[in-house]
């Protein structure tokens, strides 16, 4: 056996995996929902919109992993009609001026097997504020029914909706609160499939 040979041998049989991977956000397979309170009594709950966005994921050290998502709420879904139009409107997210909502990490941290702690900068509303998520994933990847491996997430945080100047609300009747509350809660799950 030559050197040569015997080279391209051992780096076949030694090489290091790339632990290093891109991959893109499956819209199809993805899903932004919110939780608000109404009335002090109960929730209202919804759907953001369409997510699009990116995902570098760095296995070797998961601190140089990042995210980008947006967020189309445009399409944002309550299943009431006049409910979706008024939370469109300037009174919310006036989504003529502000059709997107976008979150781009800046620390990425493990937080135990299988959880990770994201921190970034969420702009809603032309309004930029560090928010942290706590993430359950990524999975390691599947192939689907087509041979295309995919991985997932979840993602949970809370934010107060006035520090992004969504400030409409209505007092109720003899001082017991306000219809809408000011924490609102996020939920993201998402799939993707490797970048192109």
């Amino acid at each position: 056996m030559s050197f040569r040979t015997l080279m391209l041998l051992s780096c076949t049989l030694f090489s290091v995996p790339a632990l290093a991977s891109d991959w893109t956000i499956d819209s199809a397979h993805s899903e932004a929902d919110f939780k608000v309170r109404h009335m002090g009594i109960s929730y209202v709950n919804g759907t953001l919109g369409t997510i699009t966005g990116s995902i570098h994921l760095d296995e070797g050290d998961i601190a140089k992993s990042s995210v980008a998502v947006s967020i189309d709420v445009s399409q944002i879904e309550t299943r009431e009609p006049k409910r979706n139009a008024h939370l469109k409107s300037p009174d919310f997210f006036d989504v003529a001026k502000y059709p997107a909502v976008t979150f781009k990490s800046t620390r990425v941290q493990q937080e135990g097997v299988g959880k990770l702690k994201v921190t970034g900068n969420l702009t809603m509303h032309g309004v930029a504020r560090e928010v942290v998520l706590a993430v359950e994933g990524p999975t390691a990847p599947v192939k689907d029914p087509w041979g295309n491996p995919r991985i997932a997430a979840n993602a949970t945080t809370q934010v107060n909706r006035k520090d992004y100047g969504l400030v409409w609300n209505k007092p109720l009747e003899a001082g017991a609160g306000m219809l809408v509350g000011d924490d609102v809660a996020i939920a993201i799950s998402v799939e993707a499939l490797p970048k192109k």
